[in-house]
């Protein structure tokens, strides 16, 4: 027991050193005013129409990212798991790839492809067609959302669904069950831990993102991760800009706790 004690302390220092250190300061910031005093009105002045807008803006285009990767990526996640593991290992890489790279040039990649000098207008005009305004708006944000957290949604999808025992679909056609019925009764229960855990990964950094907002958004709307670096980085307000931060953190958690549950009734339902 003191042998396991030792060898976790180091993690226990990281903890301390990187997580609870952080999140107590930001506390102390967000509890105070800039004359240092303590004060809630940080927290209160978020509860405006303004803010509240921002964060509702914010968990509706995460929630739509989060339900598109989820729609786009356990059909590739289950294709993927069905094939020969040579093809399998392939595929897995090839979705891997483009997080290799930075994701800010991922991102800015996307400007290149739908700006009005991009490559699908120039493709239009090449079949005189008129451009389209395809970049800084709703549509260009939720489209960098989904592209780069789509691989958070595969392979957490993917690693549940390749440890699915294929005697478990042959007991369910053996008792009469067609495919569809197979996957509904059995696939898609024992695959509830991975949709889980794909949704808390891609929905926790899609509403807090700001870089793919800035640059595909053009600053057009503000969402909470657009809030939190203004406040910091522009405004100068480390308080405000704490307790903001706070909240969206609250938020998350609450998400957490919610996917969470789902998750422990679809086990006992199973």
């Amino acid at each position: 027991m003191k042998k396991t004690k030792i060898l976790g302390l180091p993690y226990g220092v990281w903890m301390i050193v990187f997580i609870v250190f952080p999140i107590f300061l930001m506390f102390l910031y967000a509890v105070r005013n800039s004359a240092g005093n303590y004060t809630i009105k940080n927290f209160s002045d978020f509860f405006s129409p303004i803010y509240i807008r921002i964060l509702w803006d914010s968990v509706y285009m995460a929630g739509i990212s989060t339900v598109i990767c989820l729609v786009l990526g356990y059909p590739v996640a289950m294709i993927i798991s069905k094939m020969p593991e040579k093809k399998r290992n392939i595929f897995l890489v090839l979705i891997i790839m483009p997080t290799w790279m930075n994701f800010l040039l991922r991102t800015y990649s996307w400007m290149n492809i739908l700006g009005k000098n991009g490559l699908i207008n120039k493709f239009l005009s090449l079949l005189g067609m008129a451009p389209m305004d395809l970049l800084y708006n709703d549509g260009a944000v939720l489209l960098g959302m989904v592209y780069n957290f789509l691989p958070f949604m595969i392979y957490p999808i993917y690693s549940v669904l390749i440890k699915i025992s294929p005697s478990y679909l042959e007991a369910a056609k053996d008792l009469g069950a067609n495919a569809v019925k197979a996957f509904i009764k059995v696939t898609l229960p024992l695959s509830v831990p991975g949709i889980i855990t794909g949704i808390t990964m891609v929905f926790m950094p899609a509403v807090s993102t700001f870089v793919i907002s800035d640059l595909l958004g053009g600053g057009t709307h503000m969402y909470m991760g657009n809030l939190i670096s203004h406040q910091f980085l522009q405004k100068g307000d480390w308080n405000f800009g704490s307790a903001v931060s706070f909240i969206m953190m609250i938020v998350i958690l609450v998400v957490m706790c919610i996917t969470n549950k789902f998750s422990k009734t679809d086990k006992e339902s199973v």
